[in-house]
């Protein structure tokens, strides 16, 4: 799994509990939005690129104002 991230990364990066990293990943994952992989006692999760794609067909971030012009 290429860009594949550790789920103990996610809790200080986060400034999150384990309990509540692992509930979240768990509704990403059943969602179908991440890929679980584990590795040993690790369990390691990376993007789903086929709901990336999806995703990326309702929101179209070219209409997004730059904020350099703003106001």
């Amino acid at each position: 799994m290429a860009g594949a991230v550790c789920a103990c990364e996610f809790e200080p990066a986060l400034g999150l509990s384990q309990p509540t990293v692992s509930h979240h990943l768990k509704k990403l994952t059943d969602a179908g939005l991440l890929e679980r992989e584990q590795r040993g006692k690790w369990a390691y999760f990376s993007i789903n690129p086929e709901a990336a794609r999806r995703l990326a067909g309702l929101v179209d971030l070219s209409e997004v104002p730059d904020v350099d012009r703003c106001c």
